[in-house]
């Protein structure tokens, strides 16, 4: 099975690189390869000791990056690898300054993969959620390299719980341990027999609530801000887009005030977004030598602020629920204590299922139902407030699965 994989993967490669002529992000994902290994030779000592941490995306990133900032300060004298496997987490943090190399991770061949762990000959090599390569964890658990999958999270239908998936199982025996979100992850491990797996919770807890401890300000979003009431719509596409400017246009109060922060900032998405906006709109681009508490509307057509502008809401709206992928990042909101207010995709994400259960984040399904809720968070001041304290709690009850998690780290290096 390992073989006929392995061509599989010779053959996706090939298309990939069709494909690239014809698509700029999957020219990215083609081209990046090509320097991962002449990367590591620059950028990565042979004499010093290297802690590996592979994410698939920004999101795992976020994940990893807890463990990462704790390595640094208490470990210094190790080098930190990061590598990614989609262009969207690599092209945001390719420049990641705790880092000592920031790479995409080389395709799964057998051939890549003995390469790549010989090289390396990383002191730990540790994998984040479910980014489960079977070569390069055959060739970790050849070269007995300690590898361990931190804020795991395991599903039924996944391919290790079936009758056919066995030859996958053999490459999860590369995990030295596994630091699981939730008991259904552990009890699914259990079943096909792994033991070492503990319930660690989600890093990203930790990760959010340093944002509130930092208290980084934006001068120009208080600027804007003032005394209103404030709702941040975060990581929006134009399914969102369409039905908050429904609210926008026809439901907001004299003193109410929006942020949108859109997923994508295509320029002609941003220019739509205003043409459709019939309050005063001001990008974050445009905002120099302007008196921002003139507008209405503020849009964000740039990255890495969002964490920060939660700090000025009053209620959240979470992106991407009428998307395929579902609802994005909401415990940046949640670590505020905002209301949450998603769309209707979000099973994947046990956060924002808990979150939902709990009644601190709202799941509506279309713009009637959409505006109905956000008029009764804006004047309702206790389901408000009863909603902040929900989320805000949720986070603090959540939090301490980094430490558990360096402690078997440090065992290691």
């Amino acid at each position: 099975m390992q073989i006929i994989y392995t061509l599989f993967t010779h053959l996706a490669t090939f298309l990939l690189r069709l494909v690239a002529l014809f698509q700029p992000k999957i020219k990215l994902f083609v081209q990046g390869r090509r320097q991962s290994f002449s990367k590591i030779a620059k950028e990565i000592d042979a004499n010093k000791s290297v802690v590996w941490i592979h994410a698939a995306s920004l999101g795992e990133f976020e994940q990893g990056r807890p463990i990462i900032e704790a390595l640094k300060k208490t470990h210094p004298e190790h080098q930190i690898l990061v590598t990614f496997f989609s262009p969207s987490g690599y092209q945001v943090r390719k420049d990641y300054p705790l880092a000592s190399c920031v790479c995409y991770l080389p395709m799964d061949t057998m051939g890549n993969a003995k390469k790549w762990v010989t090289t390396l000959k990383p002191k730990v090599a540790i994998f984040i959620k479910y980014e489960f390569w079977p070569n390069y964890l055959l060739e970790l658990k050849e070269q007995q390299i300690p590898t361990l999958l931190i804020s795991g999270i395991f599903r039924e239908n996944q391919q290790f719980f079936k009758p056919y998936g066995f030859w996958m199982n053999k490459a999860l025996k590369a995990f030295t341990h596994f630091f699981v979100q939730d008991a259904l992850s552990k009890k699914l491990l259990t079943y096909i027999g792994f033991n070492n797996v503990t319930i660690a919770g989600d890093t990203r807890f930790d990760r959010v609530q340093k944002l509130i401890e930092s208290n980084e300000k934006l001068d120009f979003i208080q600027a804007f801000v003032q005394d209103a009431y404030v709702l941040v719509a975060g990581s929006t596409w134009p399914e969102d887009e369409e039905q908050l400017l429904a609210y926008i246009n026809h439901q907001a109060k004299e003193n109410e005030k929006f942020i949108i922060a859109p997923h994508n900032i295509k320029k002609e998405d941003i220019q739509n977004l205003q043409k459709n906006c019939q309050k005063k709109v001001v990008l974050f681009s445009e905002k120099e030598g302007k008196n921002l508490s003139e507008y209405d509307v503020f849009v964000v057509d740039t990255f890495g602020i969002l964490s920060k502008i939660y700090a000025y809401a009053h209620v959240a709206y979470v992106g991407g629920g009428y998307t395929k992928s579902g609802v994005h990042n909401t415990l940046e909101a949640a670590t505020y204590g905002l209301p949450i207010v998603i769309g209707p995709n979000f099973k994947k994400f046990k956060e924002v299922q808990d979150l939902v259960a709990l009644k601190g984040c709202i799941s509506v399904t279309n713009v009637k139902d959409l505006i109905s809720e956000l008029n009764e968070l804006r004047d309702n001041d206790f389901i408000r407030e009863n909603k902040s304290t929900i989320t805000k709690n949720y986070v603090t009850q959540n939090l301490g699965a980094t430490s558990t998690i360096l402690k078997e780290i440090y065992k290691l290096l």
